[in-house]
Protein backbone atom coordinates (compact mmCIF):
# COMPACT_ATOMS: atom_id res chain seq x y z
CA UNK A 1 0.00 0.00 0.00
CA UNK A 2 2.20 2.78 -1.21
CA UNK A 3 1.46 6.49 -1.25
CA UNK A 4 -0.65 8.49 1.18
CA UNK A 5 -3.42 6.88 3.16
CA UNK A 6 -6.32 8.40 5.03
CA UNK A 7 -5.75 6.63 8.33
CA UNK A 8 -9.31 7.20 9.43
CA UNK A 9 -10.72 5.14 6.57
CA UNK A 10 -7.47 3.22 6.08
CA UNK A 11 -7.69 3.62 2.33
CA UNK A 12 -4.88 2.18 0.21
CA UNK A 13 -3.75 3.96 -2.93
CA UNK A 14 -3.10 2.13 -6.19
CA UNK A 15 0.43 0.83 -6.61
CA UNK A 16 2.58 0.57 -9.74
CA UNK A 17 5.35 -1.53 -8.26
CA UNK A 18 6.02 -3.72 -5.25
CA UNK A 19 8.30 -2.56 -2.47
CA UNK A 20 6.69 -3.71 0.78
CA UNK A 21 4.80 -6.92 1.49
CA UNK A 22 2.89 -7.74 4.67
CA UNK A 23 2.78 -11.40 5.68
CA UNK A 24 0.00 -11.84 8.24
CA UNK A 25 1.88 -14.54 10.13
CA UNK A 26 4.71 -14.56 12.70
CA UNK A 27 8.23 -13.97 11.45
CA UNK A 28 9.96 -17.26 10.55
CA UNK A 29 12.21 -18.56 13.29
CA UNK A 30 15.13 -19.12 10.92
CA UNK A 31 16.82 -16.75 8.50
CA UNK A 32 16.93 -19.63 6.03
CA UNK A 33 13.23 -19.21 5.33
CA UNK A 34 12.40 -19.00 1.60
CA UNK A 35 10.64 -15.71 2.39
CA UNK A 36 14.01 -14.06 2.95
CA UNK A 37 15.44 -15.56 -0.22
CA UNK A 38 12.44 -14.08 -2.05
CA UNK A 39 13.00 -10.65 -0.50
CA UNK A 40 16.66 -10.65 -1.52
CA UNK A 41 15.99 -11.89 -5.06
CA UNK A 42 13.33 -9.27 -5.82
CA UNK A 43 14.61 -6.48 -3.57
CA UNK A 44 11.37 -6.19 -1.60
CA UNK A 45 10.82 -5.49 2.09
CA UNK A 46 8.85 -8.06 4.07
CA UNK A 47 6.98 -7.36 7.29
CA UNK A 48 5.57 -10.15 9.45
CA UNK A 49 2.70 -9.56 11.84
CA UNK A 50 0.16 -12.19 12.94
CA UNK A 51 -3.39 -10.94 12.44
CA UNK A 52 -4.80 -13.61 14.74
CA UNK A 53 -3.78 -15.54 17.82
CA UNK A 54 -4.93 -19.01 18.72
CA UNK A 55 -6.41 -20.01 22.04
CA UNK A 56 -6.69 -23.66 22.96
CA UNK A 57 -10.08 -24.98 24.01
CA UNK A 58 -9.69 -26.49 27.51
CA UNK A 59 -10.18 -30.22 27.86
CA UNK A 60 -13.23 -29.67 30.08
CA UNK A 61 -14.91 -27.76 27.22
CA UNK A 62 -13.77 -30.28 24.64
CA UNK A 63 -15.52 -33.04 26.61
CA UNK A 64 -18.83 -31.25 26.03
CA UNK A 65 -18.53 -32.14 22.33
CA UNK A 66 -18.79 -35.83 23.33
CA UNK A 67 -16.17 -36.97 20.83
CA UNK A 68 -14.00 -39.91 21.87
CA UNK A 69 -10.60 -39.53 20.21
CA UNK A 70 -9.77 -43.20 20.69
CA UNK A 71 -12.79 -44.20 18.57
CA UNK A 72 -11.22 -42.77 15.41
CA UNK A 73 -8.60 -44.48 13.28
CA UNK A 74 -7.49 -41.58 11.09
CA UNK A 75 -6.85 -37.86 11.55
CA UNK A 76 -6.87 -35.08 8.93
CA UNK A 77 -4.51 -32.17 9.56
CA UNK A 78 -4.50 -28.95 7.56
CA UNK A 79 -2.12 -27.00 9.80
CA UNK A 80 0.57 -27.33 12.43
CA UNK A 81 -1.76 -25.59 14.87
CA UNK A 82 -4.25 -28.43 14.50
CA UNK A 83 -1.48 -30.93 15.27
CA UNK A 84 -0.39 -28.99 18.36
CA UNK A 85 -3.88 -28.84 19.79
CA UNK A 86 -4.83 -32.41 18.88
CA UNK A 87 -1.95 -33.82 20.91
CA UNK A 88 -2.47 -31.22 23.65
CA UNK A 89 -6.07 -32.31 24.10
CA UNK A 90 -5.06 -35.98 24.01
CA UNK A 91 -2.49 -35.36 26.74
CA UNK A 92 -4.83 -33.30 28.90
CA UNK A 93 -7.48 -35.99 28.65
CA UNK A 94 -4.91 -38.75 29.17
CA UNK A 95 -5.90 -40.38 25.88
CA UNK A 96 -3.35 -42.72 24.34
CA UNK A 97 -3.33 -42.23 20.57
CA UNK A 98 -3.05 -45.62 18.87
CA UNK A 99 0.17 -46.41 17.02
CA UNK A 100 -2.01 -47.63 14.15
CA UNK A 101 -3.59 -44.21 13.64
CA UNK A 102 -3.30 -42.89 10.09
CA UNK A 103 -2.56 -39.21 9.47
CA UNK A 104 -3.59 -37.38 6.31
CA UNK A 105 -1.95 -33.98 5.92
CA UNK A 106 -2.49 -31.09 3.51
CA UNK A 107 1.25 -30.69 2.78
CA UNK A 108 4.52 -32.47 3.36
CA UNK A 109 5.58 -29.67 5.74
CA UNK A 110 2.54 -30.31 7.93
CA UNK A 111 3.20 -34.05 7.78
CA UNK A 112 6.83 -33.64 8.83
CA UNK A 113 5.71 -31.55 11.81
CA UNK A 114 4.19 -34.74 13.23
CA UNK A 115 7.75 -35.80 14.10
CA UNK A 116 7.43 -33.51 17.11
CA UNK A 117 4.81 -35.87 18.55
CA UNK A 118 5.18 -39.32 17.02
CA UNK A 119 7.78 -41.75 15.76
CA UNK A 120 7.25 -40.73 12.17
CA UNK A 121 8.62 -43.82 10.47
CA UNK A 122 6.49 -46.14 12.54
CA UNK A 123 3.24 -44.37 11.84
CA UNK A 124 1.17 -44.16 8.72
CA UNK A 125 1.51 -40.61 7.44
CA UNK A 126 0.20 -39.39 4.08
CA UNK A 127 0.09 -36.00 2.37
CA UNK A 128 -1.08 -34.47 -0.86
CA UNK A 129 1.26 -33.92 -3.79
CA UNK A 130 0.75 -30.19 -4.29
CA UNK A 131 -0.81 -28.73 -1.15
CA UNK A 132 -4.36 -28.64 -2.47
CA UNK A 133 -7.42 -30.24 -0.93
CA UNK A 134 -7.88 -32.26 -4.13
CA UNK A 135 -4.47 -33.88 -3.88
CA UNK A 136 -5.12 -34.74 -0.24
CA UNK A 137 -8.53 -36.20 -1.17
CA UNK A 138 -6.81 -38.38 -3.80
CA UNK A 139 -4.64 -39.84 -1.05
CA UNK A 140 -7.48 -40.26 1.45
CA UNK A 141 -9.60 -41.94 -1.21
CA UNK A 142 -7.08 -44.78 -1.47
CA UNK A 143 -7.31 -45.51 2.26
CA UNK A 144 -10.79 -44.45 3.34
CA UNK A 145 -12.36 -47.88 3.56
CA UNK A 146 -13.01 -48.93 7.17
CA UNK A 147 -11.53 -45.68 8.53
CA UNK A 148 -13.19 -43.28 10.94
CA UNK A 149 -11.85 -39.76 10.50
CA UNK A 150 -11.21 -36.92 12.91
CA UNK A 151 -10.78 -33.48 11.36
CA UNK A 152 -9.59 -31.18 14.19
CA UNK A 153 -10.24 -27.52 13.45
CA UNK A 154 -10.85 -24.10 14.88
CA UNK A 155 -14.13 -23.29 16.57
CA UNK A 156 -14.63 -20.41 14.14
CA UNK A 157 -12.95 -21.86 11.08
CA UNK A 158 -13.19 -25.14 9.24
CA UNK A 159 -12.68 -26.08 5.63
CA UNK A 160 -16.16 -26.75 4.29
CA UNK A 161 -14.70 -28.38 1.18
CA UNK A 162 -13.13 -31.07 3.35
CA UNK A 163 -16.34 -31.59 5.31
CA UNK A 164 -18.31 -31.73 2.06
CA UNK A 165 -15.95 -34.32 0.59
CA UNK A 166 -16.19 -36.53 3.65
CA UNK A 167 -19.99 -36.35 3.52
CA UNK A 168 -20.18 -36.98 -0.22
CA UNK A 169 -17.90 -39.99 0.09
CA UNK A 170 -19.96 -41.48 2.92
CA UNK A 171 -17.09 -41.31 5.38
CA UNK A 172 -17.67 -41.65 9.08
CA UNK A 173 -16.13 -38.54 10.62
CA UNK A 174 -16.22 -35.89 13.32
CA UNK A 175 -14.94 -32.31 13.33
CA UNK A 176 -13.85 -31.59 16.90
CA UNK A 177 -13.13 -27.98 17.80
CA UNK A 178 -9.83 -27.90 19.67
CA UNK A 179 -8.87 -24.21 19.44
CA UNK A 180 -10.29 -20.85 18.45
CA UNK A 181 -8.84 -17.87 16.61
CA UNK A 182 -8.98 -14.38 18.09
CA UNK A 183 -8.40 -11.17 16.14
CA UNK A 184 -5.32 -9.14 17.00
CA UNK A 185 -5.47 -5.36 16.99
CA UNK A 186 -3.60 -4.49 13.79
CA UNK A 187 -4.20 -0.74 13.76
CA UNK A 188 -0.62 0.10 14.64
CA UNK A 189 1.09 -2.21 12.18
CA UNK A 190 -1.19 -1.08 9.35
CA UNK A 191 -0.92 2.61 10.17
CA UNK A 192 2.84 2.90 10.61
CA UNK A 193 3.63 1.28 7.27
CA UNK A 194 2.20 1.25 3.76
CA UNK A 195 2.09 -2.10 1.99
CA UNK A 196 1.82 -2.97 -1.67
CA UNK A 197 0.76 -6.58 -0.99
CA UNK A 198 -1.02 -8.17 1.98
CA UNK A 199 -0.99 -11.97 2.24
CA UNK A 200 -3.67 -13.78 4.24
CA UNK A 201 -3.62 -17.38 5.41
CA UNK A 202 -6.96 -17.85 7.17
CA UNK A 203 -10.48 -16.43 6.95
CA UNK A 204 -9.94 -15.25 10.53
CA UNK A 205 -7.03 -13.13 9.34
CA UNK A 206 -9.29 -11.39 6.86
CA UNK A 207 -11.87 -10.83 9.59
CA UNK A 208 -9.17 -9.38 11.84
CA UNK A 209 -8.38 -6.71 9.25
CA UNK A 210 -12.00 -5.57 9.18
CA UNK A 211 -12.30 -5.80 12.97
CA UNK A 212 -9.58 -3.15 13.16
CA UNK A 213 -10.63 -1.25 10.02
CA UNK A 214 -14.34 -1.73 9.26
CA UNK A 215 -14.10 0.78 6.40
CA UNK A 216 -10.99 -0.71 4.82
CA UNK A 217 -10.74 -0.01 1.09
CA UNK A 218 -8.34 -1.89 -1.15
CA UNK A 219 -7.67 0.82 -3.74
CA UNK A 220 -4.76 -0.87 -5.49
CA UNK A 221 -3.33 -2.97 -2.70
CA UNK A 222 -2.68 -6.46 -4.03
CA UNK A 223 -4.17 -9.27 -1.95
CA UNK A 224 -2.78 -12.79 -1.64
CA UNK A 225 -4.59 -15.72 -0.02
CA UNK A 226 -3.59 -19.24 0.95
CA UNK A 227 -6.33 -21.85 0.86
CA UNK A 228 -9.80 -22.00 -0.66
CA UNK A 229 -11.57 -20.77 2.45
CA UNK A 230 -9.22 -17.81 2.78
CA UNK A 231 -9.71 -16.93 -0.88
CA UNK A 232 -13.47 -17.05 -0.41
CA UNK A 233 -13.23 -14.84 2.69
CA UNK A 234 -11.21 -12.28 0.73
CA UNK A 235 -13.76 -12.19 -2.07
CA UNK A 236 -16.74 -12.21 0.30
CA UNK A 237 -15.22 -9.13 1.95
CA UNK A 238 -15.42 -7.34 -1.39
CA UNK A 239 -11.68 -7.43 -2.05
CA UNK A 240 -10.00 -8.34 -5.32
CA UNK A 241 -7.78 -11.41 -5.05
CA UNK A 242 -4.72 -11.45 -7.30
CA UNK A 243 -2.30 -13.92 -5.68
CA UNK A 244 -3.68 -17.33 -4.82
CA UNK A 245 -2.14 -20.50 -3.40
CA UNK A 246 -1.90 -23.38 -3.29
CA UNK A 247 -2.17 -24.69 -6.83
CA UNK A 248 0.00 -27.09 -8.82
CA UNK A 249 2.35 -24.34 -10.03
CA UNK A 250 2.47 -22.61 -6.64
CA UNK A 251 2.06 -24.98 -3.68
CA UNK A 252 3.06 -22.29 -1.16
CA UNK A 253 2.50 -18.59 -0.64
CA UNK A 254 6.21 -17.97 -1.27
CA UNK A 255 6.04 -19.65 -4.67
CA UNK A 256 2.83 -17.76 -5.55
CA UNK A 257 4.49 -14.47 -4.59
CA UNK A 258 7.53 -15.34 -6.67
CA UNK A 259 5.45 -16.04 -9.74
CA UNK A 260 3.63 -12.75 -9.27
CA UNK A 261 6.80 -10.71 -8.72
CA UNK A 262 8.46 -12.30 -11.74
CA UNK A 263 5.60 -11.14 -13.93
CA UNK A 264 5.69 -7.63 -12.45
CA UNK A 265 9.41 -7.34 -13.14
CA UNK A 266 8.93 -8.41 -16.74
CA UNK A 267 6.45 -5.58 -17.19
CA UNK A 268 8.95 -2.96 -16.09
Amino acid sequence: MSNTRDKKDHTAISVKTVKKILITQPRPETDKSPYFELAKKYDVELAFHPFIRLEGIPAKDFRKQKIEISNYSAVIFTSRHAIDHFFRIAEEMKVSVSQDTKYFCITEAVALYLQKFILYRKRKVFYGADGTNKSMFDVINKHKENEKFLYPCSENQQDNEIVGWLKNNNCEFATPFMYRSISNDVKEVMSRQEYDIICFFTPSGVRSLFDSFPKFKQNGTKIGAFGNNTSKAVEDAGLTLEIKAPHPQAPSMVSALEKYLAVILKRK
